[in-house]
C-alpha cells in the first residue's frame, strides 16, 4: 500500500510552495507567532503619527455656499446663447461649473485683486521657498522677480488650498479655503465667490456680443449666396427644359430624388403599376393553364360539367346495381352503359372547350404584359436621360435650399439674441458667505491617530504574512502530504524535559506519541510492523536517534524482542542514551573483527538490545557499500522480532541510501519549525533514487504554539504539548 503512496511522490522542485493557501486557524497561528512584530510596528507608526500631528501647523477652513441655477430668468420667452431645455438634469453643466471654479484664470484674478503677489506675509504663511528670494524685511527686492512669476506662484498656492464640490442632485456648490489664518481664509473664499459671479456675467455678455457680430456677418454672406444660387437654378432649368410637377405638399425638389416629380416619372409610375398588374394576371393565367383538368377552377365551377358529372355518377350507380342482378348483355344494362359513354364524351368536349378558353386568356395576358414592358423600358430610358441632365440641376437646387434654410435659421437666431441679450438675470447667488472659523480644521488628532493605528496594523500584518510566505521551514504536519506527497506516520511533540527520561515514563507525551507512531507503522505492511526498519533524516539533530529509541522501547514494552542498531558511525548516540560501552559495535561487525554475538548488548529495558556504532572507521560509506551489512541483518533477524536501525542523515553522506535499500522499510524524520523544505525534498530525492520502500515521515519536536495546524494532538492524546526549549545534546538526534 505504501509503494503506491511512494510512487505518488512528485514535484520535488518546490513548485507547490507557490500556493500560499491559509485558513483562519493558520491566520490566528501566524498572528500569535508574530504578535511582537505586529505590536512593535503598530506602536512605532502610532507614535510617528502622534508626533507628526503635534508638529503640524493648525489650519483653518472657511466655507462659502453658492447656488448655481441651470437656467436664468427670461422675460422674453426667447432663447439666448446658452439656452437649453428646462427642467433637465445636466451633470455636464455642473461638472463644467466645478472646473470653472478651480480654473487658473479665476485664481489669478483673486490673487491680483488682493495683491497677493506683492504680499511677503502671504508667501511666508504658506512656506513658499521663493519668498526669501523675492522679499527682504517684508519689502520686495527690486529686480528679484517679475510680477508674472509672483502672480503664478500666488495662483498655484491658492489652487492648492482651495476645494470645490457640488452636491449630487443639487445646484449648491461649496467653496472652501484652508490657511493658517482664519480671517485670511474667509477673505479668500468670499473673493473667490465674487470673482466667479463676475466672470460668469462677463462670459455671458461677451458671448452675446460676439454672437451678434458673428451672425450679422454670416447673414450678409448667406443673403448674397442665396440670391446667386436661386438665379443659377432657374437659368439652368430653362436651358435644359426641365419641367417638374410639385408634390402634394407643394415642396420643391427634382424628379426621382426629392419631393418634386417630373412628367416622365409620373408616367413611369403609372405604367409600372399597370405592368405589375399585367404580370400578375399573366402568371395567374399560366398557372391555371398548366393545371390538370380536374384541378382547373373553371372546370370545377362550370355548371354544365357539374350537372353532367352528377348524371354520370347516378347512371354509374344504377349500372353497377343492375349488374349485380343481370348480365351485361341485358338490354337495359346495355342502354345505361351507352348513356354513360355519351356523358363521358360530352364532359371531355366541355373540358376541351375550357382548356381552349384558358389558352386564349393566357396569350392575351402575355401580349398585354409585353406591350406594357416595352413602354416601361422606353420611359426608363427617358428617365435616365433626364437624370443625367438633372445632375447639375440637383446640385444647384440643394445649394439654394441649404442657403435659404441657413439664412432663415440665422435670422431667427439673430432676432432672439438681440431681444434676450439684455434682459437675462444672474443665475448664481451666494447662499452662505464665508465664515471665520473658530477652531482649526486640521490636524485632527483622533482621526490621525486612528489612521496611524490602522496603517500600523496593516503594515504589521503585511510584514507578518510576508515573513510567513518566505518561511521555508515545515511547521504544519499536513504539509507532509500536501507538499511532499508522502504519508504522514505521526507527530512527536517537543519535550519539556530530558527526552530519554520522558520516554521511561509510560504516561509521558513522548511515550504516547511514539506508541501512536508504532501503531501507524504496524499498518504499513500486510504482516504488521516492518521486520527491519531504518530511521533517517535530512540532517543531524532532527530527532531520528530519539525516534529509533522510542520505537524500540515501545515495541519492547509490548513483549517483543527488539534490536536497536546504531549505524551512524560518524556521530553515534545510541550508547550515550543507554549509557553502554561504545567501544565495540557495528563497525567491528562490518570489518569482520567481531561476531554479532560479541557486539549485541542488553539494556536495562526488558526485551531491548542494542548494537552501538563502535569505533569510528576511516570510511563508513565503504563499509556499508559492501554486502556485509545485509549478511549481518540476515544473521541477526532470526534472533529478534524487530530490528530498528538508527541510520545516518541523508544530506552530505552516502550511508543512508546504502542502508535504506537493505531493509524492509524506511521512516523519514523531519524536525518541525526548523528543517528547510528544500533540504527535505533533496533528501527524499536521494532516497527515491536508491529505490527504497519509503513508509512515510515522522514530524518531531512539534510545538503547537509555534504553528496552529489543527493536526489533532490536543484531542488525540487528551493533553496539550509543552513549550520547552529545543532538545540539546546527542539525545535529541
Amino acid at each position: 500500500m505504501h509503494d503506491a503512496d511512494a510512487n505518488h511522490f512528485v514535484d520535488l522542485d518546490g513548485s507547490n510552495d507557490a500556493n500560499f493557501n491559509i485558513n483562519l486557524p493558520q491566520v490566528l497561528s501566524i498572528l500569535d507567532r508574530r504578535k511582537w512584530l505586529v505590536a512593535t510596528v503598530v506602536s512605532a507608526v502610532f507614535l510617528l503619527g502622534l508626533i507628526v500631528t503635534l508638529l503640524m501647523t493648525p489650519q483653518y477652513k472657511s466655507t462659502s455656499i453658492l447656488e448655481i441655477r441651470r437656467e436664468d430668468g427670461n422675460f422674453t420667452n426667447v432663447q439666448g446663447v446658452d439656452a437649453t431645455a428646462p427642467n433637465v438634469v445636466n451633470p455636464e453643466f455642473y461638472a463644467t461649473q466645478e472646473g470653472l471654479l478651480t480654473s487658473v484664470t479665476l485664481a489669478e484674478a483673486v490673487a491680483a485683486d488682493n495683491r497677493l503677489q506683492d504680499n511677503a506675509a502671504f508667501f511666508e504663511m504658506f512656506k513658499s521657498n521663493k519668498a526669501s528670494d523675492w522679499f527682504e524685511n517684508d519689502h520686495l527686492v527690486v529686480g528679484a522677480s517679475t510680477r508674472e512669476e509672483r502672480l503664478r506662484e500666488a495662483r498655484d498656492i491658492l489652487l492648492n488650498n482651495v476645494s470645490v464640490s457640488i452636491e449630487d442632485l443639487s445646484s449648491l456648490a461649496t467653496i472652501s479655503f484652508t490657511s493658517p489664518d482664519p480671517k485670511f481664509s474667509k477673505k479668500i473664499v468670499d473673493a473667490w465667490a465674487t470673482h466667479f459671479i463676475k466672470a460668469t456675467l462677463d462670459r455671458r455678455y461677451a458671448a452675446t456680443a460676439y454672437a451678434r457680430k458673428f451672425l450679422e456677418d454670416r447673414l450678409g454672406q448667406l443673403r448674397n449666396r442665396t440670391d446667386l444660387a436661386e438665379r443659377q437654378l432657374v437659368d439652368y432649368a430653362a436651358r435644359q427644359g426641365i419641367v417638374s410637377l410639385p408634390s402634394d405638399n407643394g415642396s420643391q425638389g427634382i424628379s426621382g430624388s426629392g419631393p418634386e416629380r417630373s412628367l416622365v416619372t409620373e408616367d413611369l409610375v403609372s405604367l409600372n403599376k399597370e405592368l405589375s398588374t399585367a404580370t400578375a394576371e399573366r402568371i395567374e393565367a399560366q398557372s391555371r393553364l398548366k393545371s390538370r383538368d380536374a384541378a382547373v377552377q373553371e372546370a370545377l365551377s362550370n355548371s354544365a360539367i357539374s350537372e353532367m358529372r352528377a348524371q354520370r355518377a347516378q347512371l354509374t350507380s344504377q349500372y353497377a346495381d343492375m349488374l349485380q342482378r343481370f348480365d351485361p348483355a341485358y338490354p337495359p344494362a346495355r342502354s345505361l352503359k351507352a348513356k354513360i359513354a355519351s356523358l363521358d364524351k360530352s364532359i371531355a368536349q366541355e373540358n376541351a372547350r375550357v382548356q381552349v378558353t384558358l389558352e386564349n386568356t393566357y396569350h392575351a395576358a402575355e401580349k398585354r404584359e409585353a406591350a406594357l414592358q416595352e413602354q416601361v423600358d422606353s420611359l426608363k430610358s427617358k428617365l435616365f436621360d433626364l437624370r443625367r441632365r438633372s445632375t447639375q440641376y440637383n446640385i444647384l437646387m440643394r445649394e439654394a435650399d441649404t442657403n435659404r434654410q441657413l439664412y432663415d435659421a440665422l435670422l431667427q437666431r439673430y432676432k432672439e439674441i438681440g431681444v434676450a441679450g439684455g434682459v437675462g438675470i444672474n443665475n448664481i447667488a451666494v447662499v452662505d458667505p464665508g465664515d471665520v472659523p473658530e477652531k482649526p480644521s486640521q490636524p485632527k488628532l483622533l482621526i490621525n491617530l486612528a489612521i496611524s493605528l490602522i496603517a500600523g496594523g496593516a503594515i504589521g500584518l503585511g510584514l507578518a504574512f510576508i515573513l510567513e510566505m518566505f518561511e521555508d521551514t515545515l511547521s504544519d504536519p499536513a504539509e507532509v502530504v500536501e507538499l511532499l506527497h508522502i504519508p504522514l506516520i505521526g507527530v512527536v511533540p517537543k519535550a519539556t524535559e530530558d527526552p530519554v527520561t520522558a520516554l521511561l515514563d509510560q504516561k509521558s507525551m513522548l511515550s504516547e506519541a511514539y506508541f501512536s507512531v508504532q501503531t501507524a507503522l504496524a499498518l504499513t505492511t500486510s504482516h504488521g510492523f516492518p521486520k527491519t526498519l531504518a530511521v533517517t533524516s535530512s540532517r543531524p539533530a532532527e530527532g531520528k536517534s530519539l525516534t529509533s529509541y522510542g520505537l524500540a522501547k515501545t515495541l519492547a514494552a509490548q513483549g517483543r524482542n527488539v534490536l536497536l542498531i546504531d549505524s551512524d558511525m560518524r556521530a553515534p548516540s545510541i550508547h550515550y542514551m543507554f549509557q553502554c560501552d561504545g567501544a565495540r559495535g557495528l563497525s567491528n561487525l562490518l570489518t569482520g573483527s567481531m561476531k554479532a554475538a560479541d557486539t549485541v548488548q542488553a539494556t536495562e529495558i526488558k526485551n531491548l538490545s542494542i548494537i552501538p556504532a563502535g569505533p569510528q572507521p576511516p570510511s563508513a560509506a565503504e563499509l556499508l557499500a559492501d554486502t556485509h551489512f545485509k549478511d549481518i541483518l540476515d544473521e541477526l533477524t532470526p534472533d529478534f522480532d524487530y530490528v530498528i536501525i538508527d541510520a545516518p542523515p541523508v544530506m552530505g553522506f552516502a550511508d543512508a541510501p546504502l542502508l535504506a535499500n537493505q531493509v524492509e522499510g524506511v521512516c523519514f524524520v523531519i524536525e518541525a519549525h526548523s528543517t528547510k523544505k528544500s533540504s527535505i525534498r533533496t533528501a527524499l530525492s536521494r532516497l527515491r533514487a536508491a529505490e527504497i520502500n519509503l513508509l512515510g515521515a515522522i514530524v518531531t519536536k512539534f510545538d503547537s504554539k509555534q504553528a496552529f495546524t489543527g493536526y489533532g494532538y490536543d484531542y488525540g492524546y487528551g493533553y496539550g504539548y509543552g513549550y520547552g526549549e529545543p532538545d540539546s545534546g546527542k539525545a535529541a538526534r
